[in-house]
Parts: structure tokens; C-alpha cells; sequence
């Protein structure tokens, strides 16, 4: 194929539940819209043997299990498994890479796209054996998952070592958040509007909460999550990501960089938790046996499958404050969690209450509330105050739901996070990826917690299985006369 501007797709850990959960489905999509036509050839690797054929019929039988049936198409299926091959190699293994380089220079004139969807210890390893067989040059890139080491020293071990083989240009570092369609309308909602625009600050906005909940337990990463805990896994990546959005400045420009000098900005006034404040901002908390959606499951220590780790946590809730003109006195409160009472990922944002009230009897306790929710569904909502239908005379109020959703929601026009990450990987859109210095300003602040919690000896609380976390958490907000919304 001559043309230039053909992609190959090289996808490392091809067989794990990243690739045949997300990938592969998400993949499927675009050829099936006709937007993976220049993607000559999808090579997924994998340590197992296995066939092309194999490899196609487990694709298949997976992307039927998690795709919606209304999505599946044989014709689009057989274009889509023609691009498919796999090839067995060990990542550590350099002589293994001879036969990718063979199958990569099939195409001399593709672009190349190498998708590490493994652990990123393994990063270094790869790029250095990329290199090596000679298949990367300036046109090719890497997408990095998450969550890109273990702490700032490995962080940026990693991002020095990754440099050395591709350019910060082409180094795409991937959080499945930020390809979710509400996450991008909430920069249309802040910057598109002149309705929240005036009142997106301290002066208006009492406080803000994120909350990723899950109700699911470790589900087979007993091992990974054991040395890692919530606050690694969740608030150095999605959480903080949803954090810079909601908080940073406008943009002069759409640009990629210019975004992201402003989301760098933000966790730069992030105020740092020290062992001198981590116990009345922070709250840890692991799992203990319980009943979720009527399902009895056990503590997280008796889940069989990884190492003792009795302090790890499987919850944390935390203040944190931007110390800047505009948020200086409004808190953000985060917090995340696994075997919670539900699975939902949402902001609120809660403007202040009126100094007084004007109607006899009313209570004004009914805030307004803008509810950006991301999962399971996604949708924006406005609670406001309106006057109960009725002739009494007596004003009377209640809070009500306005709907700010355009109608996003056809299941055909439905379109997954990963979907909108591989088209721009695709296209070199870097705008809705990390930037070097931004994963690193995130660990170096989420470090500093850690560093807390040692010094000061601060251990996981309790909390059981199907509720909303430790004790603890839920007062969290109300040392200041706030609460958590439910």
C-alpha cells in the first residue's frame, strides 16, 4: 500500500481484558462507521500460541458478549477480522521482535501505532526492543496506559526512558475519562455559555464533589491492587483529570498544549496535604464482608488471589484546595471506593445558598445543583427551587430537575470513551491525552499524601460492603455544615 497516510495499529497485551473488552469492540465500531479505512492491519501480540484464525474467533466471541446487538454486523465483522493477526511474543524477549519487525515493514509506507496495554513496567522494556528492530521512526507513536508507574520516581523513570524512543509529540497517555462525551460537553458547558461562565467561581460555588463509586471488588487484580490502593489507582488518574476540567482557567485556544498548560496550572495550586493536616482531610478506608445488591461478599483481606495487605485501602475520600483567585474558600471533595452501594461516577456542583429567604416557611436548604454524571449514564442536570403547584397562600418550594441534555442518547449515535481516544491516537490529536508534566504534577501531589498517611500512621477504617464508606467520610464535609450528595 503506497498510501501515506495508512496506520497500522500494534497492540501489546492483545489478549488481555483491555484489548478484548475495549479495544477490539471499540476498533470494531470505527471500521463499522467507516472511519478505520487507512488502518491496514490490526497486529495484536500475546505471549500464548495461537493462530490468526483463533485469534479472530476469540475476538469475535468476545466483542458478541460485550457489544450491543444492534452494533453487530457479519459484513462489518468480516472487513474488520480481514485486518486482524496475532503473533506470539514474550515482551522481554528480544529476538521475539524479529517477526514484528517482519510483519510491521509489510507496510513500509504506514504509519505505525503502538498501543501498551500491559503493565507499565513493562514500557521501558518495549520501547528499548522497539528500537532495537529498527521499527519506529518519526512518523510513529506510543499510547500509554494508565496509571503510568507506581509513584513520581517511577513516573518519571518511565517518561525519561519512553523520550529516549519517541517524542513527546507522539506519546499519547491514555485515560479512558476524558474520551467520555460529558466529560468533553462540560468544557462546552463552562466556556460555551454565558449562563455559568460569571458564576463558575468561589464567589458563587459553595463546593464541588467527585465521586467515582464502584460497587464491584478487585475482580482478579487482587495483586496489582494490593500494592496500589484507591488513591493510586483512581485519584492520581480519572479523579484529578475531572478536577483540572472543572477548575482550570479558559483556554485562549482549542489547542492540545494549550489545554493542558491549564489543567498543569490547577494541580500546581493544588494545596499539599502534610502529616500536619492528613487526618482532618483525608479519610482511608478498606472493605470489610457485606451484603451489595442483596449479594452477600466477602472482606477485601479474604479474597482469594493476592498477597496480605492489611492496610491497603479500597476507599478513600479527601478535601482538596486550589489556591488560587478564583477557588480560594470553595472545597473540592473527592472520593472513590470499591464494593460501594453502587457503581456511578458524577460532579456536583453546588452554588450557595441565598443569605435569606424571602418566602415564609421555607427552610433554604434546597441549593441549587448542577449533577454532571459519567457513569452509568451520562447526563447534566440542573436542580433548581420552583413553587409546589397548588392555590394555597402560601408560597410553597420544592427542588426540581432540569434536564441540560441534548438528545445523545440514540443507541445508535452512542459512542464509547475508547472510541473518541482511538480516533485521535489515529488522527495525532493529542488534546484529550496527559502531557509529561501533567501525569507528573499528579503524582507528585497524590506522593505527598502517601507520605502523609506514613508519617502520621493514618490506617484503612473499616467500612462494610454495600455502603458508602467509613463513618469517617460522611464527615468529612459536614465539619463545615456541608454534606455529601446522595
Amino acid at each position: 500500500m503506497n498510501n501515506s497516510s495508512a496506520s497500522q495499529l500494534v497492540i501489546f497485551g492483545g489478549t488481555g481484558d483491555l484489548a478484548l473488552r475495549k479495544l477490539q469492540p471499540a476498533l470494531y465500531k470505527l471500521q463499522r462507521e467507516g472511519l478505520l479505512d487507512d488502518v491496514t492491519t490490526i497486529i495484536a501480540l500475546g505471549r500464548s500460541a495461537n493462530s490468526n484464525d483463533n485469534y479472530r474467533s476469540q475476538v469475535k466471541t468476545k466483542m458478541q458478549e460485550f457489544l450491543p446487538k444492534h452494533f453487530w454486523s457479519e459484513q462489518h465483522w468480516q472487513a474488520f477480522a480481514a485486518k486482524l493477526r496475532y503473533i506470539s511474543l514474550d515482551v522481554n524477549t528480544l529476538k521475539d521482535y524479529h517477526v514484528l519487525a517482519d510483519a510491521i515493514h509489510q507496510y513500509p509506507n504506514s504509519r505505525t501505532v503502538f498501543y501498551l496495554a500491559t503493565l507499565s513496567t513493562l514500557y521501558t522494556s518495549i520501547c528499548r526492543n522497539l528500537h532495537s528492530i529498527g521499527v519506529v521512526d518519526p512518523r510513529s507513536s506510543v499510547v500509554l496506559e494508565k496509571p503510568l508507574g507506581h509513584d513520581l520516581a517511577s513516573c518519571t523513570e518511565i517518561n525519561h526512558e519512553v523520550l529516549q524512543v519517541f517524542p513527546e509529540s507522539n506519546i499519547f497517555r491514555i485515560d479512558h475519562y476524558l474520551g467520555k462525551e460529558t466529560v468533553q460537553n462540560l468544557l462546552v458547558l463552562r466556556f460555551g455559555n454565558a449562563l455559568f461562565g460569571p458564576l463558575w467561581n468561589s464567589q458563587y460555588i459553595d463546593n464541588i464533589q467527585i465521586t467515582v463509586a464502584e460497587d464491584i471488588g478487585v475482580e482478579g487484580r487482587g495483586n496489582f491492587y494490593a500494592k496500589t490502593g484507591a488513591l493510586r489507582d483512581m485519584v492520581q488518574n480519572h479523579i484529578l483529570q475531572l478536577l483540572c476540567l472543572v477548575a482550570m482557567e479558559p483556554p485562549a485556544n482549542l489547542r492540545a498544549d494549550t489545554i493542558r498548560d491549564e489543567k498543569v496550572k490547577v494541580l500546581q495550586a493544588l494545596r499539599p496535604i502534610t502529616v500536619d493536616n492528613v487526618k482532618a482531610k483525608t479519610v482511608r478506608g478498606q472493605y470489610t464482608a457485606g451484603v451489595v445488591k442483596t449479594t452477600a461478599v466477602s472482606a477485601f483481606l479474604d479474597e482469594a488471589g493476592f498477597e496480605d495487605s492489611s492496610n491497603t485501602e479500597t476507599f478513600v475520600a479527601l478535601q482538596a484546595d486550589v489556591h488560587n483567585w478564583r477557588w480560594e474558600g470553595t472545597p473540592f471533595y473527592l472520593r472513590t471506593g470499591k464494593r460501594l452501594t453502587r457503581r456511578y461516577s458524577e460532579i456536583i456542583v453546588e452554588l450557595k445558598k441565598h443569605p435569606f429567604s424571602l418566602f415564609e416557611g421555607d427552610p433554604n436548604d434546597l441549593p441549587n445543583k448542577l449533577v454532571i454524571r459519567l457513569q452509568p449514564e451520562e447526563n447534566i442536570t440542573l436542580y433548581k427551587v420552583n413553587k409546589k403547584p397548588g392555590l394555597g397562600r402560601q408560597l410553597k418550594l420544592e427542588q426540581v430537575e432540569l434536564n441540560l441534555d441534548a438528545d445523545i442518547h440514540d443507541e445508535l449515535q452512542a459512542h464509547e470513551a475508547y472510541e473518541r481516544l482511538l480516533l485521535d491516537v489515529l488522527e495525532g490529536d493529542q488534546t484529550l491525552f496527559m502531557r509529561r508534566d501533567e501525569v507528573e504534577a499528579c503524582w507528585a501531589w497524590v506522593d505527598s499524601i502517601i507520605d502523609a498517611w506514613q508519617n502520621a500512621g493514618t490506617k484503612a477504617k473499616p467500612y462494610s460492603a454495600g455502603s458508602m464508606g467509613p463513618n469517617a467520610s460522611l464527615a468529612l464535609p459536614e465539619k463545615s455544615g456541608r454534606s455529601w450528595h446522595e
